[in-house]
């Protein structure tokens, strides 16, 4: 079960959540979000050790905006959360691994994620809202069921101390990971340590139960 934490952006607050060793650690440049980074300081992203994965988070940019952040902040993962094609998607690849989000609710048609075949290497399944994540809400997570893709997904929204340990019940193959995000933080962007410690703690429980 792989852990990523979103939407980060404080220096000091990078390196603390560093510390604890997620496997991914996400950065947001979408301009609405609470959470937007605006500038990054790259020397504190380079301290990041290279076990985790720096995931640049975008919604509905373009491929020049996409391919110069990553290339400034050497960013491992490309994180789309828009409405972006799956051509979109593929002609990223060779720049960085490409997770497509999809906001899921109980009408949600998985079918449709055929389309991403080769397009996409891993799917993040959010709540569905008009502001591309970060709502704190989660969905019925027993429409996963419903994936019959072999493409793994993290699961997002709402994700919180109070319904982590629920996540041992989900029993899907492509189950990859979960994303942390606006449950564990102090305030939008800075993120509660002591709260991802024990986010930490009950992941890891919920692996070797």
């Amino acid at each position: 079960m792989k852990i990523k934490v979103c939407g980060l952006r404080d220096p000091e607050n990078i390196k603390a959540v560093s510390a604890l060793n997620p496997d991914y650690m996400g950065f947001i440049f979408y301009g609405p979000s609470p959470r937007f980074v605006d500038e990054l300081d790259i020397e504190t992203l380079a301290a990041i050790p290279s076990v985790i994965n720096k995931t640049a988070v975008f919604v509905n940019e373009s491929l020049e905006t996409i391919n110069m952040l990553v290339d400034k902040y050497n960013f491992d993962f490309i994180q789309l959360h828009g409405d972006e094609t799956p051509a979109f998607c593929n002609s990223l690849r060779d720049k960085a691994i490409v997770i497509k989000a999809l906001g899921v609710n109980n009408d949600f048609d998985f079918k449709q994620l055929n389309k991403y075949k080769n397009k996409a290497d891993l799917f993040l399944f959010d709540t569905k809202t008009a502001a591309h994540g970060g709502s704190g809400i989660s969905f019925d997570w027993n429409i996963l069921n419903k994936y019959e893709l072999e493409i793994p997904f993290f699961l997002s929204g709402g994700l919180s101390l109070d319904n982590l340990n629920e996540i041992k019940d989900i029993d899907h193959p492509q189950f990859y990971g979960v994303d942390l995000n606006s449950k564990f933080e102090v305030s939008p962007g800075l993120k509660d340590i002591e709260k991802l410690e024990k986010a930490f703690d009950i992941i890891k429980q919920s692996i070797y139960k």
